[in-house]
């Protein structure tokens, strides 16, 4: 969350994580992290600190999100995935089908719009 502009105490990430955490396991899924996520843009909303979340993912500058991408952000984030989660989780979001997540793709996934 620091990378993404917002630094949070342990009991405020703790909240955020439990307010998160639907199915009750003491961990957040992709779903529940994408929905924890979109209520945090939605939030915020604004274009600057969308894109620069977008940038926290797309490390290359490539302007596309690659699955490797992606991997290493959750692991940073926590979140232990195997290779077909994180594929799961790019075909879910690659819209246009070329096995990457650009930029419009990753606003809707965030935003929900």
């Amino acid at each position: 969350m620091a990378s993404l502009g917002h630094s949070l105490t342990e009991e405020a990430l703790h909240d955020m994580i439990s307010a998160a955490d639907k199915d009750g396991s003491g961990e957040i899924d992709f779903l529940e992290f994408l929905t924890m996520m979109e209520k945090k843009m939605n939030n915020t909303d604004s274009e600057e600190e969308i894109r620069e979340a977008f940038k926290v993912f797309d490390r290359d500058g490539s302007g596309k999100i690659s699955a490797a991408e992606l991997r290493h952000v959750m692991t940073q984030l926590g979140e232990k995935l195997t290779e077909e989660e994180v594929e799961e989780m790019v075909l879910e979001a690659d819209l246009n089908g070329d096995g990457e997540i650009d930029y419009e793709e990753f606003v809707k996934m965030m935003t929900g719009k």
